[in-house]
């Protein structure tokens, strides 16, 4: 949060976090035991997921700056992207690209994005999801930073969403950003800019 961080630095530390994140919210899978014979023939007693798929999906452009964190963490896994737009003359989010995978109705999903202030666009984003069966308790957003009226509006909205972010911010600005947040420079940073 230091504004006198370098872009190796801020892209380093986030690339971290994000990493963590998306450990973390693999955490929350449902898991089965197996059993599995080891090199020197000896049985080990392990943990599986449960389910055939998870599939990450970003809210673009900022979701977009999580999906190498998951590539690296989950071997092969399905990326979808969902572009999300605040209407400048009425204030409210509006869809204008969605690419999903086929069958993403039985998948869990990690739905991505860097920062969320109102939390407008990752309902949106979870109502898309919604709308293409996926069912509401497979369904997880991560974000880096979150403003606590974001929170409140996902989690209030849509109850059964887990949201794993790792910070909240108390606040919001005139503009939506988030006080004290990580700065409006953060997309050029990423190289989103």
């Amino acid at each position: 949060r230091n504004k006198d961080t370098t872009r190796d630095e801020f892209i380093f530390y986030s690339k971290r976090l994000m990493r963590l994140l998306i450990e973390h919210a693999l955490s929350f899978l449902p898991l089965k035991s197996v059993t599995v014979e080891t090199p020197q023939g000896t049985m080990y007693e392990g943990k599986r997921f449960q389910r055939q798929r998870i599939t990450g999906v970003s809210i673009l452009r900022a979701g977009e700056t999580m999906e190498q964190a998951l590539t690296a963490v989950c071997k092969d896994i399905r990326l979808g992207k969902i572009l999300i737009q605040t209407n400048h003359d009425t204030g409210e989010p509006e869809l204008h690209y969605l690419r999903l995978p086929k069958e993403i109705s039985e998948d869990y999903v990690i739905l991505m994005d860097s920062t969320v202030s109102t939390g407008a666009a990752a309902m949106m984003a979870v109502r898309v999801l919604l709308d293409h069966d996926v069912q509401e308790d497979r369904i997880f957003l991560l974000s880096l930073l979150m403003a606590e009226m974001g929170v409140h509006s996902v989690a209030y909205a849509f109850p059964r969403v887990h949201i794993i972010t790792t910070a909240v911010d108390k606040r919001i600005n005139e503009e939506f950003h988030i006080i004290p947040g990580i700065g409006e420079g953060s997309c050029q940073h990423w190289g989103r800019g």
